[in-house]
Order: C-alpha cells, then structure tokens, then sequence
C-alpha cells in the first residue's frame, strides 16, 4: 500500500514537471514577438501556470477518470501555441490560415465525423474574427483557436467518447481486452512469430485449414443456437483458410485526404490498418493467413492471428488476434489488434440472424461488449484501459455461398472510426482448391463439379440494414499466389 502511494505521487509529481515543460514552452511561442526578455518572463508564467493547473487536476482526479476537461482544454491549447508560432515564422500566415489549420488539427482529433467537418470551418471562423482589427501572432491564433473549438465541441457534444475504464489492472481482470501488445514500433505480418518467440509453444505460419474461432459452439447463449447457424457460414468461422479475399476501395470523398495522410505517417510506419487507397493497389492481390501458437503439451491452438497483406510484398494491412471466451452463459468474440506497447480490442457479442445467419455485433446493453484501448505496462504488464465508444457497428455474415462483408478502416491509432467508416468492401471467395491456376480458362468443368448459380450476394455494413441486390459480376478475381485460383464471383467449385 505504501509503495503504491509512493508511485502515484512520483506519478503526478512527473505530470506536473512535464506540463511545466510544455507551459513554458508555450509561453515563450506567446510572448516571443514582444523580444527575448518578453518570451523569458512568458516562459516562467507558462511553465508555472500550466504546472499549477495540472497539480489541481490531479489532486481532483478520482479513481477510475481522466483528467477534467478544463484541465485537457488548457493543455491542449498550450501544445498548439509554439506550433502556431512555427507556422507564422515559416510561412508567414495570417490568422484565417492559422485558425483554419488548428480548427483541422482539433477536428481529425475528435474521433467524430461531424467534429472532423467542424474544426475547419470553425477555426476560419475564429481565424477571420480575430483578424477584424489587428492581427494577433499566429501562436495566440493557435492557442485561441484551439481553446474555443474545445469548449465549442465539449457544449455540443455532451456525450464523453472516452472514459477511464481501468488502471494498473491484471490482464485476466479484464477477460474482454486482449492484451497482445507490439513490442517495438513496426507491428507487421511476423507479429504472431515474434509473439511466439516471447511466449513459448509451437508457431505455425500459414496454418492450413484452421480459423478465426475454434468452433462456433463455444459462442452459444441466449442469443444464439449453433445449432442453426448455416453450415457455409460455420465453414467461414471454423475454416477460414478455405476463403480467399480480395478488397474493393469506395472510399468517400472527404474521408480520401485525411487517411492519405493518416496512412503515410501513420499506418505504413506502424505496419498496422494500411487499408489499399485505390483499385490499383488491390490489383497487387491480397494475401489472408492465419498464423497459429499451439501449446507444446496438447497441441491446441492458444493464439490465432489473421494477417492480410499484400501479396507481392506481403506489407501489413491488417493484423488481428481472435479469441473467445465465455462470460455468464454467454460466448463473446473478441478482436485484438497490436499496437506499440498498446492494443486496441473490439469485443462483439454473437446473434442469431434470420436464415442461418450469424451478426457479431457492439450493439449491447451488456457490460462486455464495447471498444477498449489498453496501454500495457512493459514491466508489470498490467492494463491501463479506456472505453472508447464509437458509433455501434456489427459484422454480419449472412446465408450465400459468397460471403461478401463491407470492412470498416480505423483511424490512428484506432480501428473501426466513424471518420472512414465503411469506406472498403471486404469480399470472401470460398476458395477452389481443384481448379487451375486461372478460372474461366481452359475447358470448362463437368455439371457435377459446379455448384449452382448463386441466387444473389448479401451486402451488409456495420450500423446499417441487409440489403439484398440481384446478382451481377462483370470482373474476375486475381489469383493469389499459391492459392490454386480465386473462385469468380458467380460460381464456386468445391474440390473433390
């Protein structure tokens, strides 16, 4: 208990220095235009009013909360204050340009869509009010900026997006966050074998024949009778090899120039949620395996990482942990994915759908399901996790024999964001081990060997209503390398 306390206070005692770092920092962006004496003095009284603001909001701060809003909205604006006084050094810009710039910079932070479409026009708007007379420097555009369109966004947004979920917690309180963290800052497709390298067990890569849950049993409950789930759809979640997959980018216009910019600082870095921008990247092929660490006594499956990457240079695009577990008579899915010391968690609760369907969906009343980012403490590895709530979303699989899911994009470092929600279609092709390396080449096949027409494809989106949409294909899918070919989208053959 008493080493405990004595880590809190070392813990606050560093919060207060480093917002006393960034105080004095941002004092002298806003006092510098007046000389060196000036930025001088403003650095002290930054340094020692950002530093008393932080030593209040620490003490007020109770077990189980972040900091309070006034105290996030000052510090927030006294980190844009040297970066607006950098702008109007650099380029000279006047205060529309600064405001708009901050108004941006705040928006693509908020997470929401519509605060995304706010921040700019709302920093123009304080930009063009506070030009009216005389121009301030660009720091105390930026600093004014950003403190307004907070408290702007905090009053009209009263809902809290993120909350203090658990602090310094063990992994096994918290069975719904999966605690898989990257250990260095390139998570990648070798994630599952330097994971096994860590942990121990036998590693397989590629592994044939296996899915993303062990069987689909295990998620029964109220909710949902395996039982009637239909056998194509059990075969998608208990045998996902046999799927090949291929992405169809429809990104939406004002969500293109943000997650241009997201990915090349973000994501490729990262090597994490680097979703193809356009067609022509997809034409590369995608690549889907399932890497698997097994016990070495038992041979079980413990971990299960579905990896999708780029078939000719194998770079990330995705890379996921599923497992499930059981919870109150209920079975829950839960998807992990790898961050820098970080992991970001989507846990679904499984439904029965109409027709032999199964929906996994965040939709709930209940205390499991939710989005969880949780912050692994590298000595201890215990959780520091926030509830992060985000417009509900369900992944559906619906009775077809072409299973065709539209795939949500996260935002850094968060998967499934309302900003590039649905702005990719994810298709799975049951996939043709009989067939040649190029279908619709060659004679064609006996009657006995192809399925019947498929009577229609099934698109669904998270949030939204199942639509049924007469059947049409006017492409065929590349072959991934060593895949044996790519099923068209009409018909599929099933191997011997």
């Amino acid at each position: 208990m008493a080493a405990d306390g004595r880590g809190g206070r070392a813990d606050r005692s560093q919060a207060v220095a480093f917002a006393g770092v960034i105080g004095g920092v941002a004092g002298a962006a806003l006092a510098g235009h007046r000389g060196a004496r000036a930025a001088g003095a403003g650095a002290v009284a930054g340094a020692a009013a950002l530093a008393a603001c932080e030593a209040v909001a620490r003490a007020r701060q109770r077990p189980g909360e972040i900091p309070p809003l006034w105290a996030r909205i000052a510090t927030s604006a006294a980190l844009v204050a040297p970066l607006g006084w950098a702008a109007g050094r650099v380029t000279g810009a006047g205060p529309v340009a600064v405001g708009t710039a901050t108004g941006t910079l705040g928006g693509l932070l908020g997470i929401r869509p519509q605060k995304v479409l706010l921040g700019p026009l709302f920093g123009a708007a304080v930009g063009r009010a506070l030009a009216v007379r005389r121009p301030p420097p660009a720091s105390v555009t930026a600093a004014v900026t950003m403190a307004a369109y907070r408290v702007a966004s905090a009053l009209v947004f009263r809902d809290a997006q993120v909350s203090l979920l658990a602090e310094q917690v063990r992994a096994e309180d918290l069975p719904f966050v999966v605690p898989r963290e990257s250990r260095s800052r390139y998570v990648g497709t070798g994630y599952v074998r330097e994971l096994a390298g860590v942990l121990g067990g036998r590693y397989v890569a590629d592994a044939p024949d296996v899915g993303i849950v062990a069987s689909v049993s295990e998620l029964a409950g109220p909710d949902l009778d395996p039982a009637g789930i239909d056998p194509l759809v059990v075969e998608f979640y208990e045998h996902t090899t046999r799927f090949t997959l291929d992405i169809v980018p429809q990104w939406r216009p004002w969500v293109r120039p943000g997650y241009l910019l997201y990915r090349t600082v973000v994501a490729r870095p990262l090597g994490q949620a680097n979703v193809p921008m356009n067609q022509r990247e997809t034409w590369r092929g995608i690549r889907s395996r399932i890497d698997t660490i097994s016990a070495d006594d038992d041979g079980v499956v413990a971990i299960r990482g579905w990896i999708r990457s780029f078939a000719d240079t194998d770079e990330p695009i995705y890379v996921g942990i599923y497992t499930t577990y059981r919870h109150d008579g209920r079975g829950y899915v839960s998807v992990g994915f790898p961050l820098p010391q970080a992991s970001f968690t989507a846990t679904l609760l499984p439904r029965a759908r109409a027709g032999g369907g199964l929906v996994l969906t965040s939709r709930s009343d209940l205390d499991q399901p939710g989005h969880y980012l949780a912050h692994v403490d590298p000595a201890t590895k215990e959780l520091t996790v926030l509830a992060v709530r985000l417009r509900p979303g369900r992944r559906t699989a619906r009775r077809a024999r072409l299973l065709r899911l539209r795939a949500a994009v996260p935002r850094a470092p968060l998967p499934d964001t309302p900003q590039a929600r649905q702005p990719c279609r994810l298709t799975a092709h049951r996939r043709c081990e009989a067939a040649g390396p190029s279908i619709g080449r060659g004679p064609r096949p006996p009657p006995s060997r192809m399925a019947p027409p498929l009577p229609g494809w099934f698109r669904a989106a998270r949030g939204c209503a199942v639509r049924r949409e007469p059947h049409r294909s006017t492409r065929r899918s590349r072959p991934a390398p060593g895949s044996g070919g790519w099923a068209r989208a009409s018909r599929w053959r099933r191997s011997r």
